[in-house]
């Protein structure tokens, strides 16, 4: 049991830092794709936007593959899909099939989250589970951090990264294919539920319409702001605060730091003061630091800001454990996953949108408007209930499914 839960924890954190790796790379390449493919800041925002709807679309099919035929197979899918049409960018033709192929890449992205949140949930016990999901979710800014590392060694030519960046996700695929075993706390629900068929109306109504509304709410206005932000974040520091390229990367690099360090330190809160309590603290403090980012000219002065805003982006870590205690088992990938990535769906409105107001009040006003949205998901998440409340442990009903199991044999 401990060995499995220790190759989930380090197989997903891989897993989802290359989901990471290939949403960050599509920021950092943006002013190079623009110029290559004489592409407007609109058209620029529309390929985020339309790997935001991919995500979105994923809701629905990554938690029904996962919920239904199993976590190892619905992640091993994700990793191929993601992969295979990340690498196709490499030979794209045209601005049309660019925004085909990141929105048919966006749903393998979009359902790696749920399958790793609820390994994570299924093997980890509820002492230490904010920092085991913490923890694996973090892969995300290690995935930008690596992200911008790679830009800095391809950039300009964002075809050749994009082929490299889709050809290595043969690594997580191969180790979930090799390594893991399927959750056994999915087999045993599913084995007592065998003719069930799990879908997005189980999380819709009954005593989990309410949980789900509010949870979707919440990931919606903190997505919102934080995809609004992190798109356009290296074009903000090109255009408005005269960074060279090579210096934009160093800057996303120690923001991703600061990410990895608030996504790990406020999984320790967590399990310490309560899932809720903490991301309600993430987002408020994001909610204030982003503005004074967003108005700093002193370019020392930003660098140093940036990992501190990023380290409050901790909500995005925190996630995973909370949203997934919320559901039952055999709903788990499901409703977590319908929570997040609808969440991520209707942020796909925030690169497009934030792209419209900069014309209007610069990059730099469009952050601080993207603070509004984190200080409103903070509120909703006071209307949610408190981490553990109404759910039950799985790792807990696992031991003790085995102890009967054993008393019986007796």
């Amino acid at each position: 049991m401990r060995r499995t839960r220790w190759i989930v924890l380090g197989g997903c954190f891989l897993a989802y830092l290359f989901d990471a790796l290939e949403i960050v790379l599509l920021s950092l390449a943006l002013p190079a794709i623009r110029v290559d493919m004489g592409l407007s800041v609109t058209q620029a925002g529309l390929l985020a936007t339309a790997t935001l709807l991919g995500i979105g679309v994923s809701s629905v099919m990554g938690g029904y593959v996962a919920d239904n035929f199993g976590r190892k197979k619905a992640l091993i899918a994700s990793l191929v899909i993601f992969g295979l049409f990340t690498a196709a960018i490499a030979v794209v033709p045209n601005f049309t099939v660019f925004l085909i192929l990141r929105f048919l890449a966006g749903i393998g992205l979009g359902a790696v989250w749920s399958v790793v949140s609820a390994y994570v949930v299924e093997t980890w016990p509820t002492k230490s589970r904010g920092r085991a999901a913490a923890f694996v979710i973090s892969a995300f800014p290690a995935g930008g951090a690596l992200a911008a590392v790679i830009s800095g060694q391809f950039l300009p030519d964002w075809r050749l990264m994009f082929l490299v960046a889709g050809t290595a996700v043969v690594l997580p695929t191969f180790i979930v294919l090799v390594f893991f075993r399927e959750s056994a706390t999915w087999a045993a629900d599913k084995a007592a539920h065998v003719t069930d068929v799990v879908s997005v109306r189980d999380v819709l109504g009954g005593s989990l319409r309410r949980r789900t509304v509010l949870g979707t709410a919440m990931a919606a206005l903190a997505l919102t702001g934080y995809w609004g932000a992190t798109t356009w974040l290296p074009t903000y520091l090109t255009t408005e605060r005269d960074l060279p390229p090579e210096s934009v990367a160093l800057f996303v690099m120690i923001l991703n730091v600061g990410m990895f360090l608030g996504y790990n330190g406020f999984g320790f809160l967590a399990d310490s003061i309560g899932r809720r309590r903490t991301i309600i603290l993430t987002l408020l403090g994001v909610a204030v630091t982003m503005p004074v980012y967003a108005l700093t000219t002193d370019q020392t002065a930003l660098m140093w800001l940036g990992p501190l805003f990023g380290a409050f982006t901790a909500f995005f870590g925190l996630f995973g454990s909370y949203l997934g205690e919320l559901f039952p088992t055999r709903v788990r990938a499901t409703g977590a996953g319908f929570c997040f990535n609808v969440g991520r769906g209707v942020s796909a409105l925030a690169p497009f949108g934030l792209a419209g107001l900069a014309g209007v009040i610069g990059f730099s006003g469009g952050l601080i408007v993207c603070a509004g949205f984190f200080a409103l998901a903070a509120v909703v998440a006071l209307l949610l209930p408190r981490n553990g409340e109404q759910a039950a442990d799985p790792v807990a009903e696992q031991t003790a499914d085995l102890r009967r199991d054993a008393t019986a044999t007796m």
